[in-house]
């Protein structure tokens, strides 16, 4: 076979795109890369709608369909990977029946894997007060936890924290400790042995989770699970080269400082506009 025969038969793939509302989908993204190295990335931060867990339903279901709609428009993407909680668990069937012909991966809390590993039964969510309150999230607690004792914990300031700190920031522990303190349960002997955490942004302080936590605990990120869905998803095509052209971060602002360009720059990826 010549190398133009070659190149032409060679096919041409489709982007993944990775959404979340600021850098926390990186922690996905990461996983994603692994798993599906033949294939270009887009990264979106939608940081002008940071954080989302303040906002009112209505008004971030409503930006996240129109931001998606002008996403897909533009970049074609193969399939979207919503990795934020807040976002999926909210607006997650929004989308599915607003764009019928893109695949869409969502990112929910891990409780079902939680109840099969706990041995204590007491486990412990970490998430935005967004994803808290979502009626989604207590259908997963009644469906797969039922046998467990689920506390669910919102964090008004763990995301902010992150970014902080996957920047470079300094993040204090008394500020840490505080907002994973009420993750802790000790009940009839028993203590929580499994913390959920159900933010894409909070691996980012993982290390210092497991530094400050009163005992040792297995603190669930699900990035990779979202990662291998994604794979599944997506046909695996032996012998396809890395296309050119993506591999690019957009943020929503438009204002990307030095720190988070040299940030994208550590996974990988250039700094486009929206």
């Amino acid at each position: 076979m010549t190398a133009t025969t070659r190149d032409m038969v060679q096919p041409t793939l489709k982007p993944v795109l990775v959404l979340d509302s600021g850098i926390g989908g990186l922690t996905v993204l990461r996983e994603a890369r692994v798993l599906m190295p033949e294939r270009g990335f887009i990264y979106v931060a939608d940081d002008a709608g940071f954080p989302y867990g303040g906002w009112e339903e209505s008004a971030l279901t409503e930006r996240l369909l129109a931001l998606f709609g002008r996403l897909i428009e533009t970049h074609q993407p193969e399939i979207c990977i919503v990795a934020c909680n807040t976002a999926f668990t909210l607006a997650g069937a929004a989308l599915r029946a607003k764009f019928p012909d893109m695949t869409f991966v969502g990112t929910v809390p891990a409780i079902k894997p939680a109840a099969e590993r706990t041995r204590s039964g007491l486990v412990s969510v970490l998430a935005t007060p967004g994803t808290v309150k979502r009626a989604y999230t207590r259908d997963l607690i009644q469906s797969f936890a039922s046998q467990c004792h689920v506390r669910l914990v919102g964090s008004e300031n763990l995301a902010r924290m992150s970014e902080a700190w996957i920047r470079g920031e300094p993040v204090s522990d008394e500020a840490v400790l505080a907002e994973i303190s009420p993750c802790f349960i000790e009940a009839d002997g028993k203590r929580t042995d499994i913390v959920v955490l159900a933010c894409t942004h909070y691996p980012f302080l993982a290390n210092v989770f497991r530094r400050l936590a009163p005992w040792p605990v297995d603190w669930l990120d699900p990035a990779e699970a979202i990662a291998r869905q994604a794979r599944r998803k997506v046909e695996l095509i032996h012998g396809a080269e890395h296309p050119d052209g993506f591999d690019f971060a957009i943020f929503t602002s438009g204002q990307v400082d030095f720190t988070t360009r040299r940030l994208m720059q550590g996974f990988g990826l250039k700094i486009a506009t929206s």
